[in-house]
């Protein structure tokens, strides 16, 4: 027996134990109830196949758009905050002063629970007292006050702005230590050939943060894709239904009862997850090759 193979198996063991017990057993449980009829009204578990899928997929169009709101928040959330995050790491490696003050105030929201983001940007949003309208109203710009998170047309684009202020920081963080380990003898030999800065961006940077990107493109969607909390704190689904996402919905489906239902979407949604994420990594892997 080769005691160099077993020998971190054998330290690894008791986080695996864990994760199997906590993570992997919960998450099968969840998809085998998904395809009952579990909930808070029988103590009976009938198996009732595909039946909540149908309902999901093909019954209720209100669920086809919580899907569709899902995946709007997940691709324009994760576009905004991969292209600033990008455009702030440039700015702050390029030599600006009091380059790591502005990292960390930057970054600071990251750190913040969404709870408190969400009740200060509920107070800044306000129609009537809040700073923006106010702001905008002093400044005789009365036609672009809005009721941001009460209105059918604002609301989703102000919790998608709202969470890409708060998490763009984050991705800043990772495309600065993407860029800093790119030497510099290639801007070097570029800048000798007659390179302006784009090219060097097109050329150089983007192509040698490949990884990075990848990384934060993955982190991104299935933030995404799991929303809950900047929805949940913000608007509560509102108004309507236009702001509900896959886990309110999830979380409304539990909180009535209907805990089969609820599992279903849970199900659908780790495999909109799984799907995008091997078709993300295989794609940017192969640019990576090129």
């Amino acid at each position: 027996m080769n005691v160099n193979k077993i020998y971190p198996w054998y330290f690894s063991s008791g986080a695996i134990v864990l994760y199997l017990l906590f993570i992997v057993a919960p998450a099968l449980l969840g998809i085998y109830y998904s395809f009952t009829d579990w909930n808070s009204y029988s103590s009976e578990k009938n198996f009732i196949g595909l039946e909540h899928f149908r309902t999901i997929l093909a019954g209720d169009p209100t669920y086809l758009l919580f899907i569709k709101n899902t995946v709007l928040f997940t691709l324009i959330t994760a576009i905004a905050k991969t292209v600033l995050g990008l455009f702030l790491a440039l700015l702050l490696v390029s030599g600006v002063k009091a380059a790591n003050l502005h990292r960390m105030i930057i970054f600071s929201p990251q750190v913040l629970s969404f709870l408190i983001v969400g009740l200060v940007f509920k107070s800044l949003l306000d129609p009537n007292n809040g700073f923006v309208n106010v702001t905008l109203r002093s400044l005789g710009l009365d036609f672009l006050a809005q009721n941001w998170l009460g209105s059918l047309t604002w609301a989703m684009p102000s919790i998608m702005a709202v969470d890409t202020w708060k998490g763009m920081g984050y991705i800043m963080v990772l495309f600065i230590a993407g860029l800093l380990a790119i030497p510099r003898d290639y801007y070097e030999a570029a800048s000798i050939d007659g390179a302006g800065f784009w090219q060097k961006l097109f050329r150089i940077t983007i192509p040698m943060l490949m990884p990075t990107i990848t990384i934060a493109t993955v982190l991104n969607i299935t933030y995404g894709l799991r929303v809950f909390d900047a929805v949940y704190v913000l608007t509560n689904g509102g108004p309507g239904n236009a702001t509900d996402v896959i886990n309110t919905a999830v979380y409304s489906s539990f909180a009535k009862g209907y805990w089969g239902l609820g599992s279903a979407l849970s199900t659908i949604l780790f495999v909109i997850m799984a799907v995008i994420s091997f078709f993300i990594i295989r794609l940017m892997n192969r640019k990576v090759e090129y």
